[in-house]
């Protein structure tokens, strides 16, 4: 249950019950998918080192992928794993033809390149849609696979307008993982778009200006209520975890969320906002890369 008064509780972009829905749909087009005579499709997902948080979020995708009635594949390597490594096994990948999707989960250790690594991924099993060659196609509004996180950002703001055109959608932050294809997609919706980055000078002002809003820099707590223009719609990607005074820890956004949500039109929480729909489209991409190798049309998602 919220705690927040109706009406601000009615503010709430319920990332979940979209991501849940998505993930339902996957399900069903998987089975239709499979009743035809295709294979089984298959996500791969690769960990390199031990980091706590990227192995309970691997875990939860092999999960989702198994929820979805698709095959999943994990590959947990050592910290220590070299480049050379990395890309033998992505090779083999490649060439699995159980095996239509593939996710290296970022970030990488030191001594690997991760634009080396996710652009030897072969670009029709590249779900997290990162490599140039679907960014390139992105960039240039050619079909290809958009990235997981920013087509759930868009899925999130799609829920809430039904048409973008004309609006001004600020992007803070300019990551080739959201901030651009962001803005590309936005771009896409007809809306008049700025990126706002580490070396932006009137980042408060420009975000003031805009009817979207999607914040994706990791660092939490950067956009404060008086950044927001009253009744904006504002997507929080950032995701960073705090020490409480209880001496637990919680999960925070970009945006600071008590001050924003008064102001808001309409806010995704974190958590349970935009990081359910990175899982959903990734396991919808996955999909949509198994019809492709039997010559299916791509489903319609937006």
């Amino acid at each position: 249950m919220s705690t927040f008064p109706t009406e601000l509780a009615g503010k709430l972009i319920d990332g979940k019950g979209i991501a849940r829905s998505l993930t339902d749909r996957v399900g069903r087009e998987v089975s239709s998918f499979i009743e035809q005579g295709n294979t089984l499709p298959g996500l791969a997902v690769v960990l390199v080192g031990n980091d706590p948080a990227s192995e309970v979020y691997v875990k939860n995708k092999a999960i989702q992928t198994h929820r979805a009635g698709m095959r999943s594949f994990m590959h947990m390597l050592p910290q220590s794993t070299s480049q050379g490594e990395l890309l033998e096994l992505v090779a083999q990948l490649n060439a699995n033809p159980q095996i239509h999707g593939i996710l290296v989960q970022l970030p990488l250790p030191p001594q690997i390149d991760p634009v080396v690594v996710t652009n030897a991924i072969a670009p029709h099993k590249d779900v997290d849609g990162l490599g140039e060659v679907n960014a390139g196609r992105l960039s240039l509004g050619i079909e290809g696979i958009v990235p997981c996180t920013p087509l759930g950002c868009l899925m999130l703001l799609q829920s809430v307008h039904k048409d973008m055109t004309g609006k001004n959608a600020v992007v803070i932050g300019a990551s080739s993982l959201v901030g651009k294809p962001m803005a590309q997609l936005l771009l896409k919706e007809n809306c008049t778009v700025s990126i706002a980055h580490i070396h932006t000078r009137n980042t408060r002002e420009l975000a003031r200006e805009a009817d979207i809003l999607v914040v994706a820099t990791g660092k939490h707590g950067l956009v404060r209520g008086d950044w927001i223009k009253p009744g904006a719609t504002v997507i929080d990607v950032g995701i960073t975890r705090i020490p409480t005074p209880e001496g637990k820890t919680r999960l925070v956004g970009d945006v600071a969320f008590e001050e924003a949500l008064p102001v808001a039109g309409h806010i995704t929480p974190v958590p349970g906002g935009v990081g359910p729909m990175t899982i959903a489209c990734l396991l919808h991409n996955t999909l949509q890369a198994a019809r492709a190798t039997q010559g299916l049309g791509k489903d319609e998602l937006l």
